[in-house]
């Protein structure tokens, strides 16, 4: 089974992921990882990806296309794939959509977890608030103008793909706001149906 998870900054993606992993044997790919992983991992596309970050550049969708295809070819034995932060516009959609084609598997979900973004703001300053005054690490951007910022660039590139996704009926929305656990039942029930 194969996922797309959707939403904001901090709605919980990363949270559910890891629940999947260990709940459903899926693995999560999550680019960001994957860009950190390849810069240091010495192969030739990981070279290029070193080359274009140490330059301050963006990595092109044809490099995470690729990257993506190396987990896909690399994990084909598991119990699916999660794809966090990819795609993040219509063009990666399209080149995702083209890549799993071209390897015979599908998507199967595309999962939105919707989050009222003022709860959203209150709720992670909030958490990085405790978290400091108990010693934890917190985020460098984990302050209310800095969540603003990151919403609205999600709000700009990223929030077509819900349009896009409800058009081929693969998108289902839950409360991402819930516990945790409440998430992950809805989460779980959606993939139990699809």
């Amino acid at each position: 089974m194969n996922i797309i998870l959707l939403g904001p900054p901090g709605a919980g993606k990363g949270t559910q992921a890891r629940k999947l992993e260990a709940e459903r044997g899926m693995v999560q790919l999550s680019t960001g990882d994957m860009l950190r992983a390849a810069k240091t991992s010495g192969t030739e596309m990981g070279m290029k990806v070193a080359a274009i970050m140490d330059a301050g550049q963006l990595v092109t969708d044809e490099i995470v296309i690729g990257l993506i295809e190396e987990k896909l070819d690399a994990r084909a034995d598991n119990g699916g794939f999660i794809f966090d932060g990819f795609p993040r516009t219509l063009p990666q959609a399209d080149a995702l959509g083209e890549l799993l084609e071209r390897k015979g598997a599908t998507l199967d979900a595309v999962i939105e977890l919707q989050v009222n973004d003022e709860i959203l703001v209150d709720r992670i300053v909030g958490r990085a608030r405790e978290a400091a005054a108990a010693g934890e690490p917190v985020r460098a951007d984990d302050n209310a103008e800095s969540l603003r910022v990151r919403l609205m660039e999600y709000y700009k590139k990223t929030s077509p793909l819900i349009g896009y996704y409800w058009a081929k009926g693969d998108l289902v929305s839950v409360d991402g706001l819930g516990e945790i656990d409440t998430v992950a039942g809805e989460v779980a029930a959606v993939l139990d149906r699809s």
